[in-house]
């Protein structure tokens, strides 16, 4: 990770809980992502919410605007800005935080970011870990996820950016699904299960999703700045995951799927693994450092998503990490541990084509032993 990566210190103090939460908003073509937006920027309750639209997403706004700000900022009649993200993200949300701490526009307490529907939202990810004055100002809250449930199974089959917006959610939301027979939705929620056990799945009543819903999936929610790390990391869901659906490593044995078909490592889907590490004794904070070095380093590529909390020896305090693909977060020190005297190591990952006996090989070779 090299000698300017946040990883090669002593974790920091606590995560910016005063900085503007940010939520992604993705979803495949047709999946009613513009549907649910524009119901979340006709709500009230979001009139302090900034939204960045891509210039060339799907989502038309025209019927809500009231004035114009600027050439790129719009006031909603909700109350809700909207910024047009035109060429690079990072000028977009440097601009736009910059024209609120001037005055310009009315002060915003969240951000949602529209993508395209064939758009990886990692990159995006990226943007927020990457650039130290994001960094401080912004923090990611969560990734929302539309599916289409008439057409998700298809998608899902011929698709891959459709998988990976569906295993990297902290929500997901089944749009037409009152078109859907039952079964056939069952189906794909057990589907939707095996990619992203810890994800809430959602229904979207005619498009409608509470906004309370969709937002507070990061570790602070919007009441307080105690941290729910029991909500953030769902490190139970990965496990109840495994115990059920038993998803094989690559080289293995097969076992049964939650939606029905048999292991096909050519399908988008059964690539993709969800699976949880925890450790009881504390952690020597160079062992971890080595670990995701070496993890990041040689599969890097392969893993969509990670989220830990850390009992690192010599920390009173929980210490959270958060990764994507080959960048990681700068570790926080979080106030104090959410589970009482309940002190467990806990790491979950999504990953592609990498199972969970080879990073559990890494993490006993590396952590384990020293």
């Amino acid at each position: 990770m090299g000698r300017n990566d946040p990883m090669a210190d002593r974790p920091g103090s606590a995560l910016p809980s005063e900085a503007v939460p940010v939520t992604v908003l993705t979803g495949f073509l047709g999946s009613g992502k513009t549907t649910l937006l524009n119901h979340l920027l006709a709500d009230p309750a979001l009139a302090d919410t900034a939204v960045l639209i891509n210039e060339f997403g799907e989502v038309a706004i025209d019927h809500l605007l009231v004035r114009r700000i600027s050439e790129t900022v719009l006031l909603l009649d909700s109350g809700c800005l909207c910024c047009t993200v035109r060429g690079d993200l990072v000028d977009s949300l440097r601009g736009l935080f910059l024209q609120r701490v001037r005055g310009e526009v009315p002060e915003f307490r969240r951000l949602v970011i529209e993508t395209t529907g064939l758009a990886d939202p990692a990159p995006i990810l990226h943007t927020l870990m990457r650039d130290p004055l994001l960094a401080s100002r912004y923090r990611l809250d969560g990734i929302v996820t539309t599916i289409d449930a008439r057409h998700a199974d298809t998608q899902l089959d011929a698709h891959p950016e459709a998988v990976k917006q569906a295993a990297v959610a902290d929500r997901l939301v089944l749009t037409k699904a009152d078109l859907t027979p039952a079964d056939a939705a069952a189906a794909l929620t057990a589907r939707l299960r095996g990619l992203n056990p810890a994800a809430p799945i959602l229904r979207a009543e005619h498009g409608r999703v509470a906004a309370g819903e969709l937002f507070g999936a990061g570790l602070f929610n919007g009441r307080s700045k105690i941290p729910d790390v029991a909500r953030w990391l769902n490190a139970a869901a990965f496990e109840a995951s495994r115990d059920q659906v038993g998803h094989a490593d690559p080289g293995h044995a097969h076992h049964p799927h939650p939606h029905g078909h048999a292991h096909d490592v050519n399908r988008h889907d059964d690539r993709i693994r969800a699976f949880c590490l925890t450790r009881q004794p504390p952690i020597a904070w160079t062992a971890f450092a080595a670990f995701a070095d070496l993890l990041l380093a040689t599969h890097g590529d392969r893993i969509l998503r990670l989220k830990g909390i850390l009992n690192v020896d010599g920390e009173a305090r929980p210490v959270a990490v958060h990764g994507v693909q080959h960048l990681l977060h700068p570790p926080a020190a979080l106030p104090g541990w959410p589970d009482g005297d309940d002190r467990t190591s806990r790491m979950v990952f999504i990953a592609r084509d990498l199972g969970r006996d080879a990073v559990a090989r890494l993490w006993e070779a590396v952590v384990d032993v020293r």
